[in-house]
């Protein structure tokens, strides 16, 4: 049982904030099996963001919701993801050879590029919102975590990690988690047809386009991804997702 549940809470451990200590030993040894529970990680996140959307939406205006959903998105993983779209965008912005970007992305100061990565990046999740029907929001808060955690998985199979010397996100590789890919679109499937169809269906498909175009840029400028490209493709993913979704209900 406890070999079982092991790698889900590493899993729970390392995409929240939530304090589990339980089991918490030698996590090291569970992190590539931990790959397949993200996408469920992802739900589990996406169901208490809808919950709080149902309970907020009673008694704050939209704007003032969209703010505190896309704080709940981005601090629930220690703002994690948000670091890697902000060290991404220097490295792959900076014009530098493969070397070089890596090395400006294991910097933990952020540039320009990281910063107005960030500020367009949080702008238009919150366009995306405030777009949406009110009613519609508590769907699209549920599918925006359980898409940026699918895209991490789904990157992680199309692409081979870059760094040589190896980092954080080498330790999650494990035969390009081919099982952690067909569990992950499992869940998204399964999921998501249980809430709306046609939604999931849509959001699968800009999930792919977001997978496919990152993936190439990234493999294009620094031969691969690291832990940093994995989370600046989740939250690119999760506002692909929300910008879709607000065209769909917008047409």
């Amino acid at each position: 049982m406890k070999k079982a549940i092991r790698p889900f809470l590493t899993a729970l451990r390392f995409l929240t904030i939530l304090p589990l200590p339980w089991l918490s030993h030698d996590d090291s040894e569970c992190f590539p099996d931990s790959v397949k529970f993200f996408a469920i990680v992802g739900l589990l996140i996406g169901l208490a963001g809808s919950i709080i959307t149902y309970l907020l939406s009673t008694f704050l205006p939209q704007a003032v919701l969209s703010c505190v959903l896309i704080l709940y998105l981005s601090a629930i993983s220690g703002f994690l993801h948000l670091d890697g779209v902000a060290d991404t965008s220097d490295g792959f912005f900076s014009s530098r050879p493969k070397e070089k970007i890596l090395e400006i992305m294991r910097d933990s100061r952020t540039g320009a590029m990281g910063v107005t990565a960030l500020v367009f990046l949080i702008l238009f999740k919150f366009c995306a919102l405030i777009s949406l029907p009110y009613e519609k929001l508590v769907l699209a808060v549920f599918f925006i975590p359980l898409a940026g955690r699918c895209a991490i998985v789904f990157t992680m199979n199309l692409l081979p990690y870059a760094r040589e010397d190896g980092g954080l996100g080498l330790m999650f590789y494990k035969n390009r988690n081919r099982e952690a890919l067909w569990v992950s679109l499992f869940v998204f499937l399964l999921a998501g047809g249980m809430v709306n169809f046609v939604i999931t269906f849509f959001s699968l498909l800009t999930l792919l386009v977001v997978v496919i175009l990152f993936g190439t840029w990234c493999n294009r400028t620094i031969g691969g991804i690291t832990g940093d490209t994995l989370g600046a493709v989740c939250e690119t993913a999760e506002t692909a997702v929300a910008v879709a979704l607000s065209i769909y209900f917008y047409i």
